[in-house]
């Protein structure tokens, strides 16, 4: 039996996850039906504004993210015994970026998660259980991956392990957190690819294609496995 429902929707409910800049709903589409189609690329416009320049001058951006102010923290670290613990066993003392996202199983189901960037790693956090569930080391992110759409998901590219797909209406900032630690860490640009359509692998054999459509009141996202 599939491990995948067939053409099964469900809504992703953002509350406490978010800001008040984004209460447009997303749809989301989980298929198991073979699909095609290759990741597109589009040069960046020599018009684009400065704080368009990392996304290549094709990301539809909300205009409430051009003006945000970026904290870093949401979550409060410091006032999280199980997180500080986490992050010294590591000996990881400067945090860039925490908050509370949704990550993307390997069968399709949403999770509760903490990401937390410091200047050193990415940090996979269940809030439930205090568990510290994965650790990448910013070094072998090879990319990140975007549509050109105003939605909440990205996915990040790890070659040697399974890539990591979540959503966030922080995006925008977790995207420059990574990259401009990554820059400062190997001097290394890290790469960020932006299509409406892009694979990724949910598992070590389990390679999925993410459709996104803009639709009236916001954008279709479509999840096939390949």
């Amino acid at each position: 039996m599939s491990r995948y429902l067939s053409s099964r929707r469900v809504q992703i409910d953002s509350a406490g996850y978010d800001d008040d800049n984004d209460r447009a709903s997303k749809t989301l589409d989980n298929d198991d039906a073979d699909g095609s189609g290759s990741m597109k690329l589009r040069p960046s416009n020599n018009n684009v504004t400065e704080d368009q320049e990392l996304f290549m001058g094709v990301k539809v951006r909300r205009k409430a993210s051009r003006i945000r102010d970026y904290l870093g923290d949401y979550v409060d670290v410091p006032s999280r015994p199980y997180l500080m613990k986490i992050l010294e066993k590591q000996g990881d003392r400067k945090v860039l970026f925490a908050d509370k996202v949704l990550k993307f199983t390997s069968s399709g189901k949403m999770k509760r998660r903490i990401l937390l960037v410091t200047d050193f790693a990415i940090y996979i956090v269940d809030p439930d259980t205090d568990a510290l569930k994965r650790r990448i080391a910013l070094a072998a992110v090879e990319k990140l991956c975007l549509s050109e759409l105003s939605d909440n998901f990205f996915a990040i590219i790890i070659p040697t392990e399974y890539d990591l797909l979540m959503a966030s209406t922080r995006k925008t900032e977790i995207v420059t957190v990574l990259v401009d630690a990554t820059k400062s860490a190997s001097d290394y640009e890290l790469e960020v690819s932006l299509s409406n359509r892009f694979e990724y692998h949910a598992g070590a054999e389990v390679a999925k294609e993410i459709q996104f459509e803009e639709v009236e009141g916001g954008v279709k996202t479509r999840i096939k496995r390949k």
